[in-house]
């Protein structure tokens, strides 16, 4: 049994968490609001469903905050918040027996159902970190700079330094009043967050794959798409293109999948080169209106997974 007082005191634990393949909003945005949860009542846990990216470890480093740790179930009974998704196939193994009762996010919704009604907030913004200043200002709770600073990185991160179409003017404002209290160089700290993630050198073909990979289930198709942000695509590609083939034919093959895609996005110059393996290619050039030419294309201006790409699948 559960009792909810405004956006939740609950009885019993909370678990707090994002996606599986954590970027830096998903990291950031449980850190964020299961300290809104608190501050409301509650017994929170914060936790993350897997490695944290070089990228979202720069952020935790900037304010000394060790990363959450590791989620790998949840059994019946066990109550639990998701942030910066709600798609079951993107969950913690156990989440259709869990008990969901929030949800703050900023994708779409799919592949989601409770058996009973939960708090739901989901905008159509840049960042779920950007929801979650909303409610802390419409709850007037107190923002530490430690918080700030991590609200501000995960905005930075999914908006791609406000150069994104994803970034609305709701995520530009949450970022500008966040640095109010961080006192950050937003320019500066920005791209050397950003150049972070671009540092690849350290991990296996299957693990650049699945550093920011979602699986999309659709009535076209079961498609997983995985993105890589570099400062240079080609002397990514030259250094690595064949083993992340191998890679990606060996991920279609073990997940069942229609077709793999794999950005790897400039984040210089707002571009991606899309590398699509799998029985969909047609259907990809089709939507997208480009030829692939040995499985690759360049999509001038396309940086955003969930705008660019995931509506068109």
């Amino acid at each position: 049994k559960i009792y909810m007082v405004k956006i939740g005191v609950y009885m019993n634990k909370l678990l707090v968490f994002g996606h599986k393949n954590p970027d830096t909003d998903s990291v950031c945005s449980a850190i964020s609001y299961g300290y809104v949860l608190k501050e409301l009542g509650n017994d929170v846990d914060i936790r993350v469903l897997g490695s944290i990216s070089k990228e979202t470890q720069f952020a935790l480093d900037s304010v000394n905050m060790s990363a959450p740790a590791l989620l790998e179930s949840v059994s019946k009974g066990d109550n639990v918040v998701l942030v910066d998704h709600n798609e079951f196939t993107q969950s913690v193994l156990g989440i259709e027996q869990a008990n969901i009762v929030q949800v703050v996010d900023h994708h779409r919704i799919s592949n989601f159902q409770t058996s009973d009604p939960i708090y739901m907030n989901v905008q159509p913004v840049g960042c779920t970190s950007t929801i979650i200043y909303k409610i802390m200002k419409e709850k007037d709770i107190n923002i530490p700079e430690d918080i700030a600073t991590l609200m501000i990185s995960a905005i930075i991160s999914d908006t791609l330094l406000f150069k994104s179409p994803t970034c609305t003017k709701d995520d530009v404002a949450a970022c500008k009043e966040l640095n109010k209290i961080a006192n950050l160089d937003l320019g500066v700290y920005g791209m050397d967050l950003l150049k972070s993630g671009t540092d690849l050198g350290d991990f296996s073909p299957s693990e650049l794959l699945n550093l920011d990979a979602k699986e999309f289930q659709t009535v076209n198709g079961n498609f997983k798409v995985a993105q890589l942000n570099t400062v240079d695509i080609d002397e990514l590609l030259s250094n690595m293109e064949l083993d992340l083939r191998s890679s990606i034919d060996d991920e279609i093959k073990n997940n069942n999948l229609d077709s793999f895609i794999l950005l790897v996005t400039d984040i210089i110059n707002s571009n991606s080169l899309v590398l699509i393996k799998g029985n969909r290619n047609q259907y990809f050039s089709e939507k997208f209106n480009v030829t692939l030419s040995d499985d690759k294309a360049i999509l001038a201006g396309v940086v955003s997974r969930k705008k660019q790409i995931v509506p068109f699948l």
